[in-house]
């Protein structure tokens, strides 16, 4: 037993350090231009955005938010991707690690992809002001034993509702997806789970399955998942829902028992492994898959 500890330990170890993250950069107002892939001049506006929060922890948090090409020259509304970082990560990690710009850009560009608003929000658990020190990322350890359902429990209060209010936004499960990788990949499909009528599209990459929590909000948030899922899928099912994962991943047995959960039941979604493992190929191999199917 004390092996297998060890060994899970390392493991959760070498995930955290495939999941890069870069230091953050200081605003001093509420919305920002965001910091973009160097070398890369997106074709979509990005802004930095600090919002206030409901819950215990910091007073403000950060997000990144992409408007799609055209979003300033019209006044059109557009569905909203939300998309979640995984442990050592935060609200850059995606468009620093990820290429999410490029692959979005181009998907929108050539007509491939629904063009949507994609929000970045940063999902770290931290104690206050003090200990978010202006974003800061987390440490492998930290990240991935901090999951306890706070920085889950505000996201549709919080970040939903201020995007909708703030932005041209759609703001029905029909044109609402949720999406992230190992750790943000659960928060992903347990947020859909808790609250099936906002979002429609759901996808996780690499799942990182296993979270202890810490208080209330954890046995709230994460506790009862798979009855929570059937009755998601009873009541409401998602419009599409999109489980994705390294064959060499030494997490996948996570995101497998979850597929033979829904294929026992009989609950559509699409299963797809590929070759490779825990990093960052596959995740925006996956991202550029799903935004292909969002709202379609």
């Amino acid at each position: 037993m004390r092996k297998l500890s060890i060994l899970f330990l390392l493991a959760a170890m070498l995930s955290a350090a495939s999941c890069g993250v870069f230091g953050p950069r200081r605003v001093a107002s509420h919305v920002a231009p965001a910091p973009v892939s160097e070398g890369y001049e997106p074709l979509g506006r990005v802004e930095e955005v600090v919002y206030p929060c409901s819950v215990p922890g910091p007073t403000h948090r950060r997000m990144i938010v992409y408007l799609p090409e055209g979003y300033d020259n019209g006044e059109g509304r557009y569905p909203v991707v939300y998309l979640l970082h995984g442990a050592r990560g935060h609200e850059t990690s995606w468009i620093r690690k990820g290429r999410m710009l490029q692959i979005t850009d181009s998907l929108f560009r050539s007509g491939l992809a629904v063009p949507a608003i994609v929000v970045m929000p940063n999902m770290n658990q931290y104690d206050n002001d003090a200990d978010f020190a202006d974003s800061r990322p987390k440490g492998a350890l930290e990240s991935i034993f901090e999951v306890d359902g706070i920085a889950e429990w505000h996201f549709t209060e919080d970040i939903v509702s201020w995007v909708d209010s703030h932005y041209r936004t759609i703001p029905d499960r029909e044109h609402r997806a949720i999406a992230g990788m190992s750790i943000g990949g659960r928060q992903s499909i347990t947020l859909a789970a808790n609250e099936p009528d906002n979002y429609g599209y759901v996808a996780s990459f690499s799942t990182y399955m296993p979270v202890k929590g810490r208080n209330s909000r954890y046995r709230t948030f994460y506790r009862g998942f798979e009855q929570k899922l059937d009755a998601q899928f009873l009541m409401q099912p998602p419009k599409g829902y999109y489980l994705m994962t390294g064959r060499g991943d030494y997490f996948c047995v996570g995101a497998v028992s979850l597929h033979r959960h829904l294929k026992k039941k009989g609950y559509e979604h699409m299963w797809l492994t590929t070759p490779g493992g825990h990093d960052w190929p596959n995740w925006s191999d996956y991202y550029t898959r799903v935004l292909q199917l969002f709202f379609k």
